[in-house]
């Protein structure tokens, strides 16, 4: 169980806002990949597209029914089965903001549709765990909900897709992955249980990061991970939390991508990452 760092929301915000003149980037603060073509997140009424749907689950750690979305690719059938990608929130979220800001489910539809992901499962839960979870007044006095929501996620959220949808549910087959809080949750969760989650992507993680140290107490455990995903934007005042992980990463020789993208802590980043992150998971 993690215990984040509580900031006030005029910190974060200040942080994260750094302009681009007070941010010293470093040789290795660069894009490892082109950035996503034009319209990748715009709907294309002539392909295909996946089901997002809400439903409920029975969370034994916070006690209460809570909600999350599932999305399921274009062609799902029930006589297949799917690997899973948890996409966490960040703290002004909740389970619909990969929806309804990100738009997540129309860049994986033109993805499908250009062959250029595996067909998977989305699960885009609540990282709030506490039992009012909505994303009101001020947020930051939920930060302590965000450290609990591993006994959810590992408890609860996972049994109950694999339970309810017909996953591939092993390691190999889970990945995790989020914006800010959620990215530090992605990088915590996921490092903290290579046993659950071999594809892992940190997308502008927020301070509620583990120090590298804590993170990576034991490099060899990390070798079973297929992929591990560190990135964030150029213009971003948390660029300091990402470059310090990719920076341990390298000298702990864990495999990963160091990925500096061209923004600030915005929506454009982040679906950015989404775009570049999907297509290099369950791959191999």
């Amino acid at each position: 169980m993690l215990k984040p760092l509580l900031l006030s929301v005029a910190a974060l915000a200040a942080l994260a806002t750094a302009s681009a003149q007070r941010i010293n980037l470093e040789p290795e603060d660069k894009a490892a990949f082109p950035p996503a073509p034009a319209g990748f997140d715009k709907p294309q009424d002539d392909k295909p597209k996946g089901k997002v749907e809400t439903v409920e689950y029975d969370s034994k750690s916070v006690g209460v029914k809570r909600k999350m979305l599932v999305y399921t690719p274009p062609g799902f059938s029930k006589d297949k089965k799917y690997p899973v990608l948890y996409l966490l929130h960040g703290i002004g979220g909740t389970e619909r903001e990969w929806l309804d800001s990100g738009q997540f489910n129309v860049v994986l539809d033109n993805l499908y549709a250009e062959g250029k992901i595996k067909p998977m499962i989305v699960v885009t839960p609540n990282g709030r765990a506490q039992a009012d979870d909505r994303a009101q007044g001020d947020v930051f006095k939920t930060a302590p909900a965000f450290g609990e929501f591993d006994k959810d996620l590992l408890g609860s959220v996972i049994p109950y897709i694999d339970s309810h949808y017909p996953t591939l549910a092993d390691a190999d087959h889970r990945a995790l992955a989020g914006l800010s809080m959620g990215g530090g949750q992605s990088l915590n969760f996921g490092l903290g249980n290579p046993d659950t989650f071999h594809w892992i992507g940190g997308f502008s993680s927020a301070p509620n990061t583990f120090s590298p140290v804590k993170l990576v107490p034991d490099a060899e455990k990390l070798k079973v991970l297929r992929f591990l995903w560190v990135s964030c934007g150029d213009q971003d005042g948390l660029i300091t939390i990402s470059r310090n992980v990719h920076k341990f990463l390298a000298e702990k020789k864990v495999p990963h991508v160091y990925h500096v993208d061209s923004g600030a802590h915005t929506w454009p980043v982040w679906k950015n990452d989404l775009y570049l992150f999907t297509q290099r998971i369950f791959t191999k």
